[in-house]
C-alpha cells in the first residue's frame, strides 16, 4: 500500500484557505471552505490509510490516550510549512477519522479579527474571570490568542497557557509566556492549573473548563489575585453563567452564585458569520460585562435578566447581544441580512429591529 502524503493534502487545504480538513473512510477528503464541507476530486480513503497516518502523527503517550478513550487530541505541523494544525482523532462506525483545524501561522490580533475594541479592557484588569464562548468551530481559541498577545505586548507579566494541544505559538515580548500542553508537559486541566498558581503566574490562559475541579480553581485562582481566561462551549453569556452553576451540587449554587459575581469580569459570546463583503468569516459578538447590575443578578439567581441589562448598557458599559452585533454587520454591509437571521438565536426579533431601523424593507 502506498503511503499516503497527509502533508501535501494539508498544504493543498491552507492553499485553498480551508479551516478543517475531515478524513473518513470509504469517502473522499473533505475541506471545509466558507463554512461548508467540500469533498475533493480524489480516490476514498481506507480505514487502513487512515490509520497509518494517525499513526504518524501520535507520540506514545497519545497512542496509549487513543487506545484507552478511542478518541485523541494533538497538535502537528506539517514538513517544510511554520502552520500547524490542531487534530482529533476518533473513531465513527467502528473506524478511525481524523479532523484537523487550521491554525494560522501569525498571532492574531484584536483588530485584524474584527473584534470590538471594548475587549481590550478585560487585558488591562490584574485579576478577575474571563470567559470566550461559543459553540464549536466558533473561533474561541483565536481569540484567546488575541487576547493574549495583546497581554504580551502590553504587560510585563508572567503568563502560563494551558492547552489540550498547544496551538498558537507565543514568543515572549514584554510579557514572559510559558505554554503547557496536556499529555505532554501535565497531565489535567486541573492538576495543571494547581501546579501553575505555584509557578508565580500573572495571567492564566486555559483552554477549557471541562469539569468542576478546573472551574472551582479557576473562580478562586481569580480571586486571589490571577487574571484568568478560559472557555465554554456555550451560546450566550446568561447560558455561560448557568452552566457554570450546574456544574456544581445544588447544595453549592448560592455559594458558587457569590464567588461568580465576585470573580467574574465578563463574558464574551461569539460565532462565525460568512461574509458579504469580502471572501472569509467574522465573528459576531457578545459582550457581557460584569456590572453592579448584572453582578447582583448573579448573586441572586436572576440570570434570565441579564441579556436585558446587556442590550440597555451599549452606551456606558460598552456591552452588546450577538443580535447587536448582527445589526452593525448588516448595516455596514460586512454580512448579508439572510446570513445574520440565519446567525441569531431570535431571527423574528432581529427582523423586526432591521424593519424598525430602516436598515431593510422586506426580508
Amino acid at each position: 500500500m502506498q503511503e499516503f502524503d497527509i502533508d501535501r493534502l494539508l498544504r493543498f487545504a491552507l492553499e485553498k484557505k480551508a479551516s478543517d480538513v475531515h478524513l473518513r473512510a470509504q469517502r473522499p477528503p473533505l475541506l471545509r471552505l466558507r463554512g461548508s464541507l467540500t469533498p475533493l476530486n480524489a480516490d476514498a480513503l481506507s480505514s487502513e490509510t487512515i490509520e497509518s497516518i494517525a499513526d504518524k502523527m501520535m507520540s506514545p503517550y497519545q497512542r496509549r490516550i487513543y487506545e484507552e478513550r478511542l478518541a485523541v487530541d494533538l497538535g502537528y505541523t506539517p514538513d517544510g510549512l511554520d502552520s500547524r494544525f490542531r487534530v482529533a482523532v476518533y473513531r465513527q462506525r467502528g473506524t478511525p477519522a481524523i479532523t484537523f483545524r487550521s491554525i494560522p501561522h501569525s498571532l492574531p490580533t484584536v483588530s485584524s479579527l474584527g473584534l470590538p475594541q471594548s475587549i481590550k479592557v478585560f487585558t488591562k484588569r490584574p485579576q478577575g474571570l474571563v470567559l470566550v464562548t461559543g459553540p464549536t468551530g466558533a473561533g474561541k481559541s483565536t481569540t484567546l490568542a488575541a487576547i493574549i498577545n495583546e497581554i504580551n505586548f502590553r504587560r510585563a507579566v508572567h503568563i502560563i497557557t494551558i492547552e489540550d494541544p498547544i496551538e498558537f505559538i507565543f514568543e515572549d515580548n514584554r510579557a514572559s509566556i510559558s505554554q503547557q500542553e496536556i499529555g505532554v508537559d501535565t497531565i489535567s486541566f486541573a492538576d495543571s492549573l494547581r501546579s501553575a498558581l505555584r509557578q508565580d503566574p500573572d495571567v492564566i490562559m486555559v483552554g477549557e473548563m471541562r469539569d468542576p475541579e478546573t472551574i472551582s480553581t479557576a473562580i478562586t485562582a481569580a480571586e486571589t489575585g490571577h487574571l484568568i481566561f478560559s472557555t465554554l462551549h456555550t451560546n450566550s453569556a446568561a447560558q455561560s453563567i448557568n452552566r457554570i452553576i450546574d456544574s456544581f451540587p445544588p447544595n453549592q449554587h448560592d455559594q458558587i452564585r457569590l464567588q461568580l459575581s465576585q470573580a467574574l469580569l465578563g463574558i464574551i459570546s461569539q460565532r462565525l458569520v460568512n461574509r458579504d463583503d469580502v471572501p472569509g468569516r467574522i465573528a459576531a459578538v457578545e459582550i457581557m460585562i460584569n456590572s453592579p447590575a448584572i453582578k447582583e443578578m448573579i448573586r441572586m439567581g436572576e440570570i434570565k435578566a441579564i441579556p436585558d441589562i446587556i442590550t440597555r448598557s451599549v452606551d456606558y458599559y460598552r456591552m452588546q447581544t450577538i443580535d447587536q452585533s448582527l445589526i452593525a454587520l448588516i448595516a455596514n454591509r460586512v454580512i448579508s441580512d439572510k446570513e445574520g437571521l440565519a446567525a441569531s438565536q431570535h431571527p423574528d426579533d432581529l427582523k423586526l429591529s432591521l424593519t424598525k431601523l430602516g436598515i431593510v424593507q422586506d426580508i
